[in-house]
């Protein structure tokens, strides 16, 4: 049995290293342009490939200690593994279950952003991702009875965590897999400056978080991947932050009706998002944050999402609606650029109300 840990995983991650140019996930391309040597580590963890890249004289120890981070993480949050934490609450019949520092803190996280969301990120949703065959790779199209059902056992405000116990309803599930690679990457970044560096790179399945800049001083430059194809849109500089893209385009299947059914889920509905967004980046301080907002703001849809970030300015935003026009928000204006056959795409600046 597969060890499913995430609801937004990547089906084809590519890594391609041209001199020192290297391309993350399916949706960034990271170009790394430095005389200085990086020392990486490449492996596989919660369903995805990872690729930490950091420079110094401590960084292959302490990338070392950052994998057996992710690892230990993973193994606490794993819907499927018998011993994991996560397991244990779902399979708990209602009863209150003890759970780690770290178990407890990303759970009352992720229910923080689903309340603060208004529902858009919905960690309880994961029996309506199995119904959908989205964690098992076997895809169908649920019948809206059985939809239905399933949903009277989804609902964040449900739950109920007290420190660190947690108690769900007889019938609910928990998946941590909207927040999870980037809670880890944040403890990652967190044990790199711990022991020192002060220039990494993470790719964790597609979710990048950078500690400072090169080790030249410059930005980090990744460019962006179109929704509507191959080819990079543009390119985004970053420092000292996290940047997270989702899409339905990531990962869909074509039913028997000849229609594309992508694995994020309106909780609302229980049925794949349809709105005006093919892809929304997310620029925070922190990884959790960045992960959560990329898909509750595809949920929400382009206006839903402008709303919500004139409310919360605590993160950026890139957006790119169905009709091939880009929303930026105005604090990342200046640092991107459309690039190659994309220079044409209209652009449109998300300001704060003033």
């Amino acid at each position: 049995m597969k060890s499913h840990f995430c609801i937004k995983r990547y089906l084809f991650p590519m890594f391609m290293v041209i001199g020192l140019t290297c391309s993350c996930g399916r949706n960034i391309e990271t170009y790394l342009q430095t005389k200085a040597e990086p020392v990486k580590t490449d492996f596989f963890a919660m369903d995805t490939h990872m690729q930490f890249t950091a420079y110094g004289d401590k960084a292959e120890e302490a990338l070392k200690a950052a994998e057996e981070v992710v690892a230990q993480l993973e193994s606490k949050w794993s819907v499927t593994k018998e011993d994991s934490e996560i397991y244990q609450v779902n399979h708990s019949n209602g009863q209150e279950v003890a759970l780690s520092d770290e178990t407890a803190e990303i759970a009352v996280f992720a229910l923080e952003m689903a309340s603060k969301t208004e529902g858009a990120l919905e960690p309880t949703i994961y029996p309506v991702l199995t119904a959908w065959g989205f964690t098992t790779d076997e895809n169908r199209i649920p019948e809206a009875a059985e939809l239905e059902e399933l949903l009277a056992h989804v609902g964040y405000d449900r739950v109920e965590p007290s420190g660190n116990q947690i108690q769900l309803p007889a019938g609910m599930e928990l998946d941590l897999g909207a927040v999870g690679k980037g809670y880890a990457g944040d403890q990652v970044i967190e044990l790199l400056k711990e022991e020192g560096i002060s220039s990494a790179l993470l790719d964790l399945g597609g979710n990048i978080q950078a500690i400072g800049r090169k080790p030249d001083g410059s930005d980090w430059k990744l460019g962006i991947r179109s929704p509507f194809g191959e080819g990079t849109i543009g390119i985004l500089s970053i420092a000292d932050c996290a940047v997270v893209t989702s899409g339905n385009y990531e990962r869909y299947f074509v039913g028997d009706d000849g229609k594309e059914y992508g694995h994020i889920i309106d909780p609302s509905t229980g049925y794949p998002v349809e709105n005006d967004l093919a892809s929304v980046t997310i620029i925070a301080k922190e990884g959790k944050l960045a992960d959560a907002l990329s898909t509750s703001m595809i949920v929400k849809g382009l206006e839903g999402a402008e709303a919500y970030w004139r409310e919360n300015p605590d993160f950026e935003m890139l957006a790119v609606t169905n009709q091939g026009d880009i929303y930026l928000t105005e604090g990342i204006e200046d640092l991107f650029s459309l690039s190659g056959t994309f220079g044409n795409m209209k652009m449109h600046i998300i300001r704060e109300v003033r």
